[in-house]
Order: structure tokens, then sequence, then C-alpha cells
């Protein structure tokens, strides 16, 4: 039987997860963009305009499923429209799998996290996520659910900032953060696929949390450019959602991903992402 994979929120990381699984699975993935649905179907999978189309005939097709679409207002929108049709084939999938956020577990003052933390979200993107995690578990799915830290990988890394001169190094005392290059994101899911373990709970992020500003300083001095001007947090210029970013400070232990589905990290520092990031552009 063919394997299918349903994609809801077909984005950065599921479009890295289709590219490392075999030739001969089935792809399909939601947008809401047409252009989008262009491009993806250049690169062999099957797009379906959602909302708006009928996705019973992938529903039916499908034996594994990637939840990435974020919750909004009025929730989750796979379960605002789906919740029925998913439920009523649990035993169709063979796996399942949600994307959701190391901000489910809030602040912790820079201390450590693993998936036994208490989830005790900060920011109203972190409350969606945990209530969105607990409505999937009510669901008789073999689920797994993933908590990423900040993504970073081809076409979203800081070198066109700190090129553009554009750059700055936020100074917020004790601050931290864990991050995870896109592609361990996918060879993760990928790993997981291969050995389901419902009802799992998996961090990804790389060994080495660490302040933000080093990461700017690290990629300027990979351009040999000057490092970006250090900016206190408490004056800096920022959006509410960047500012918000910084309401939470803590270390993601990432030993559950090892120690359960054998993955050894491709970048299991930001320098070694940063490193094979500017490795791997165009040469002019």
């Amino acid at each position: 039987m063919t394997r299918t994979l349903l994609s809801f929120g077909h984005g950065y990381s599921a479009q890295a997860l289709a590219t490392m699984l075999p030739d001969d699975w089935r792809i399909i993935g939601t947008t809401r963009s047409e252009d989008k649905a262009a491009q993806m179907m250049q690169s062999g999978t099957e797009p379906r305009i959602w909302p708006g189309a009928d996705m019973t005939p992938a529903l039916n097709a499908a034996t594994h499923l990637l939840i990435s679409a974020a919750p909004g207002e009025n929730g989750d929108p796979v379960l605002a429209e789906l919740r029925d049709a998913i439920a009523a084939r649990a035993d169709q999938f063979e796996w399942v799998g949600y994307l959701s956020t190391t901000g489910v577990y809030g602040d912790h003052g820079g201390d450590w996290v693993d998936e036994t933390t208490a989830l005790t979200p900060a920011t109203k993107r972190g409350i969606a996520r945990v209530k969105a995690e607990a409505e999937w578990q009510t669901l008789g799915l073999p689920l797994h659910i993933f908590r990423l830290a900040g993504i970073y990988g081809p076409g979203r890394g800081p070198f066109a900032k700190v090129r553009a001169g554009t750059a700055r190094r936020i100074i917020k005392q004790g601050q931290v953060f864990s991050r995870c290059h896109v592609q361990d994101i996918a060879q993760v899911l990928a790993a997981s696929i291969a050995k389901p373990n419902p009802q799992a709970i998996y961090n990804i992020c790389d060994n080495d949390p660490a302040p933000p500003e080093d990461v700017i300083a690290y990629a300027a001095q990979l351009l040999g450019l000057p490092i970006p001007p250090a900016v206190d947090f408490e004056t800096a210029e920022m959006t509410p959602m960047a500012r918000s970013f910084y309401a939470e400070s803590k270390k993601v232990r990432n030993d559950r991903i090892k120690t359960e589905l054998g993955v050894t990290l491709r970048y299991p520092d930001y320098r070694a992402g940063l490193d094979a990031l500017l490795a791997d552009e165009p040469k002019s």
C-alpha cells in the first residue's frame, strides 16, 4: 500500500520532511495560497487549497498526518473543521504528528526544561498551543507531539540582516533561547515515522541554548563584518510580537530524541548551523 502523508499547513518544516521521505511516498499538502500551491506541485507535493477544498478524498487516502497549522483566534483550524472526520479514521492512521512549540513551557528564568516539565505558558501563542495539544490528545489517534524551539535554516538565518546593517544585538540580562535547524526537525520527524510511539512528546532543539546576541555576533564574524551594536531590551524599539519572544527564558533538553529515536543532530549548535548555511549559499 502506498504510504500517504497528508500535511496540514505544508510549510517550512513540513517541506523539509517531504524531501527526506522515500520517493514512493505520496505527499498531499494544504496551503491557503495559489502561488504556494504551484510551488508545491513543482516539488512533487499534491497541493490542496484549504480551507475551501473537500478534504474527504485526501483523508481517505492518508496513512500519516502532519499538522503544522498554528491555532488562531478560534482555536485549532484543522480540528475546527475536520475533528469528527479525523477522529472517525483513527484506526486508519499509522502515525500522526503535531508540531507545537517549546513556548508551552513558559518562562523558567533560564533554567532547564524537558518533556515532563509542567506547562505554564507566558504568551497567548503558548496558551493556544497548550489548548491545541490537549484537544488533539482526546481523539484516540496515534499522536506524537513535537515541541519545536526557534527554527532557522536556508532562507531563515541572520545573514541578510547582518549584511544589510539592520541586525541588532538585543541585550536582556539572563536571556537564553533554544533553537533548531529545519533539517534536524525533518530528521526527527522521519525517525518518529519509522519508529512510532503513540502519545510520545519530543522536544526538538539543538544542544546549545544561547543568548540571541551571541548568534548575531557569530554571524557577523563569519561574514567578516562589524558586530552589530548592543541595544538594551528595555529601551529597544521592537514590535509587540518581537518583544513577546523575550518574555520567556529557558534552556530546553533534547535527550529524548536521541535515546528513543536514535537521532544524531546534524547541527548540534548554532555555530555548526550557521557555518553550513554560509557554505551552502550560492557563490556569485
